[in-house]
């Protein structure tokens, strides 16, 4: 649900199995447990509907998550920290630093002004293909912080994008 909420929204169909076949639910306890768990596990809450069919004699559950606009959403991890997950294809992954900074930017009331830096400038020329955050702190020889807060700016204002690769997230400029 944080995944969904953080991204696009998305639709979690309960009672089909990975394969596609139909295994069927009790519908009112599904949605009761999905409610519990947006509501225990999820901060803010994001927003759910639930539909219920009935499909070759088996009940199916459609819970659509909606995208939210108090990102991040957080879920509690197996060790009961707070984490927020994105999207990717099929894959729920841990949201970067630089996500956190962006929805963070997002939120700001600050205009559509960057100004154009010497820190700005040295971070532009550090980058020079696709990058991790590890190596664009290191080669523009900046404080982490400033990278990830100047990163998200930049993605903001669409001259840096990334891709989500082997298991790592990628800067680039666009």
């Amino acid at each position: 649900m944080s995944a969904f909420a953080n991204t696009d929204g998305g639709r979690l169909l309960i009672g089909v199995r990975d394969d596609g076949n139909l295994s069927g639910v009790r519908s009112e306890e599904e949605i009761y447990m999905m409610h519990v768990a947006a509501f225990k596990y999820c901060k803010p809450q994001p927003t759910l509907k639930f539909e219920t069919f009935h499909v070759d004699g088996r009940t199916i559950v459609v819970a659509t998550v909606y995208a939210s606009d108090r990102k991040p959403v957080l879920a509690k991890d197996y060790d009961g920290r707070d984490v927020a997950y994105i999207r990717i294809a099929d894959e729920n992954i841990v949201a970067s630093p630089v996500h956190l900074a962006l929805w963070k930017e997002q939120r700001r009331e600050s205009g559509t002004a960057m100004a154009y830096t010497d820190e700005v400038r040295t971070l532009l020329a550090a980058v020079t293909g696709p990058m991790s955050l590890a190596a664009m702190v290191k080669s523009s020889h900046l404080p982490r912080r400033l990278v990830i807060r100047l990163v998200a700016k930049l993605i903001l204002f669409g001259v840096m994008d990334y891709a989500y690769e082997d298991g790592q997230f990628l800067f680039f400029t666009t």
